[in-house]
């Protein structure tokens, strides 16, 4: 078997690894290509890692890499055709990947293209979800509610469970969290380094003309943001805040509270039972875009789950250091509020199942790939077709 996969993002990175190893515990001689990060490449080679230059977010931000992208987005369909794979396996991604999709079945691609990790346009364009019906033959989502969206149109949907809910609870660390400790963590791209960090700097100086002995701790995604935060740091008054990297699960089972960027942060933070506010910055031309664009009413996935405003989100223009000091004050210094909230993500997170989701994420992708399209259909009206519904090759 010839598998090709497209993640755009280190979250798409990790989930991916995490299902290319189910994949080769079932076909020791499977073939994996296509474009991902360093723990997907280090399964395979073949897997070339892009995920520093695609990882970017915003409008104005791709219109600025407009260029590069429309380069990889040709020779990405050059490889597809070369390599002719039983199936595509789209990551998340969803700017990039549903137009792949798009474009393979404008092509007259035979394979099965499969989609995992539903992208959000149940937030910002749900017009979009009968369209894919019509190009994708599989839909695996990490959401219970997305499933009755996605088989609505015909299309064939496995609610397989958040794979991070099973991995980071079977590794939580059995450490007291520490009293006047307060955690940031600004994000995973130097983009939000450099909007987030400057007023967590500003929040940590707040707090501490409220309350001299509390203490900071910043976790970097990579050596590289470190070094980036570390000369913000210097131009900055804030003494009592260290930077670390690679312990942002241990530091978020250690400080008390903390600031947290929008993404799949917050989802871990949830995991972790961590009392957090949701942070967010980005270009005034992206956020006025997204808020003509985006239908729910809030941005994490706590509080969309949740339908309600479990954890305090500053935006934009409410993403200040008076706002953040404020809120993290409130938790800081009000332990049955911390203890409340870390209930409340307890029981958010219970409802996403995630025991054994890369497993049914892997045997859905398998089943897929392996079915016999009944007849010569169209391309262009690829029907999804259910697992059971031919033997395998």
């Amino acid at each position: 078997m010839r598998l090709f996969l497209v993640s755009g993002e280190r979250s798409g990175d990790r989930h991916g690894a995490g299902v290319m190893e189910e994949i080769r515990a079932r076909i020791p001689g499977v073939e994996f290509h296509g474009m991902g990060g360093a723990e997907m490449h280090a399964l395979s080679p073949d897997i070339h890692d892009w995920v520093e230059e695609a990882g970017v977010v915003g409008l104005v931000e791709v219109l600025k890499k407009y260029g590069w992208f429309r380069k990889k987005f040709a020779e990405t369909l050059q490889r597809i055709a070369g390599l002719q794979p039983d199936a595509v396996v789209l990551i998340d991604y969803p700017g990039f990947n549903l137009r792949l999709a798009k474009a393979l079945r404008r092509r007259g691609f035979k394979g099965k293209i499969i989609y995992y990790i539903s992208p959000q346009v149940w937030a910002w364009h749900r017009g979009r979800i009968p369209k894919m019906g019509r190009l994708l033959d599989l839909m695996i989502c990490l959401f219970p509610f997305e499933r009755d969206l996605y088989e609505g149109c015909g299309l064939h949907t496995v609610f397989a469970g958040h794979p991070l809910v099973e991995y980071h609870r079977k590794r939580r660390l059995n450490i007291q969290r520490e009293p006047g400790l307060i955690g940031f963590f600004p994000g995973s791209r130097t983009r939000e380094i450099a909007k987030h960090f400057p007023v967590l700097l500003d929040a940590a100086q707040r707090m501490k003309v409220e309350r001299p002995a509390l203490k900071f701790v910043a976790s970097a995604a990579s050596e590289k943001l470190a070094a980036t935060m570390r000369g913000i740091l210097a131009a900055s008054p804030v003494a009592d805040l260290t930077i670390e990297t690679g312990t942002v699960h241990t530091l978020m089972q250690r400080v008390s509270c903390g600031a947290v960027a929008s993404g799949t942060a917050t989802l871990e933070a949830a995991i972790h039972e961590l009392p957090h506010c949701l942070i967010y910055k980005v270009s005034p031309g992206t956020y006025l875009a997204g808020r003509m664009l985006i239908r729910v009413p809030y941005l994490g996935i706590v509080n969309i789950l949740a339908g309600r405003e479990v954890v305090r989100e500053l935006l934009q223009g409410g993403c200040t250091g008076e706002k953040i000091a404020a809120e993290l004050l409130r938790l800081s210094d009000d332990s049955k509020a911390r203890a409340a909230l870390a209930a409340e993500l307890r029981t958010v997170v219970d409802g996403l199942a995630g025991d054994g989701a890369y497993h049914k994420a892997a045997e859905a992708m398998l089943l897929t790939a392996q079915a016999v399209h009944p007849g010569e259909a169209d391309p262009g009206q690829n029907l999804p077709v259910r697992p059971d519904a031919a033997p395998p090759r």
